[in-house]
């Protein structure tokens, strides 16, 4: 399949493009690279993807990047519908993978525009695209984040997500139900992914995992907010993306026919991780005693976040099975070879 495959130069987006091509299907990867964390750590995951900085930040509609092992690269906002639909009308999708958007929840209370014009304006500049253009399947990222303060664990699809407490978890609720109504009214399949913490190997800088490590190797304070009294689902990167990919395949001609076209999961690891047991397995891994800054819990953070994944499970038999001290392992490798080793 002819695959668009949007954040291609962010966490998950990175993982699941390089996936993809490695099975055989042309991916066309999309970033607009903005500074919300340090560029150079997409370049660099762009480089893994055969695509140099310079190259990278020079490819546009009229200069696309050449095919290496399967994967281009153009750099565009998906704000800019003339130029995404230009790229549509080009390319000729068969399958829309959308993992682009503005992340974080703390930093959305700071800059809520980036978020709308990003998470709401953007994914609408894709479903008017998908619509226009006959795309069979979009699949899109959608969040832990919109279960807000739900008691009931561990969160179901089903429950009511109607009280986000961040403008991120309202706009990702906001994707989801602008999904369904694109898929009633015009009739191609739409899958959200609720995603749940995500960590591993080529990490966003600002997730607990790589803001943990890299102050524990400074020989900084760890911020622990809630006092350390938070859980989380981690769950490792290749869990994640192995589930995406195989939602990204699926024949979606039997849902087609059934009139069975709006779907939403969650993704996550099955289980609940309390935040210091996580801390406790970086230290183990370092070899390092970390210095804790107890501090009260945020705004917009929840306590606790646990995935009921069985319907992933009875559909696509998505198995995540990574251990939280082997996934712990695998990022401060790649940290320590990334960044170099502590002076």
């Amino acid at each position: 399949m002819k695959i668009l495959v949007t954040g291609a130069a962010g966490f998950i987006g990175f993982f699941v493009a390089k996936l993809l091509a490695v099975k055989g299907h042309k991916v066309i990867g999309l970033d607009n690279i903005n500074d919300y964390y340090d560029p150079l750590l997409k370049y660099a995951r762009l480089k893994e993807l055969g695509i140099s900085k310079d190259s990278a930040e020079k490819f546009n509609l009229l200069t696309s990047s050449q095919s290496i092992n399967n994967f281009s690269f153009i750099r565009l906002n998906l704000e800019n519908q003339e130029e995404l639909s230009a790229l549509f009308e080009k390319e000729k999708f068969d399958v829309v993978c959308n993992l682009a958007a503005q992340a974080g929840v703390r930093y959305s209370i700071e800059n809520p525009q980036a978020y709308i014009e990003s998470n709401v304006v953007g994914f609408l500049n894709i479903l008017e695209n998908c619509r226009h253009f006959k795309i069979k399947h979009l699949i899109y990222a959608s969040s832990s984040s919109v279960y807000g303060q739900n008691s009931k664990i561990p969160f179901e699809t089903t429950d009511r997500v109607d009280h986000p407490v961040s403008l991120y978890a309202a706009t990702k609720k906001s994707n989801e139900l602008m999904a369904h109504t694109y898929s009633h009214l015009f009739g191609f399949s739409t899958t959200g992914l609720r995603f749940f913490t995500v960590y591993g190997p080529w990490g966003r800088p600002d997730m607990a995992m790589f803001l943990f490590t890299e102050a524990i190797l400074k020989g900084n304070p760890i911020k622990v907010f809630n006092h350390g009294l938070l859980e989380r689902d981690f769950t490792y990167i290749d869990d994640i993306t192995e589930g995406v990919v195989r939602v990204v395949e699926e024949d979606v001609s039997l849902r087609l026919e059934k009139g069975d076209l709006y779907k939403l999961y969650n993704i996550g690891n099955n289980q609940s991780v309390n935040l210091m047991d996580f801390i406790a397995a970086i230290e183990d891994t370092l070899q390092i005693k970390a210095d804790k800054e107890m501090l009260p819990m945020q705004p917009g953070d929840v306590e606790k976040t646990w995935a009921n994944v069985d319907p992933l499970i009875k559909d696509f038999d998505y198995r995540p099975n990574t251990k939280i001290s082997d996934g712990v392992a695998k990022f401060v490798k790649w940290y320590l070879d990334f960044y170099g080793h502590k002076e």
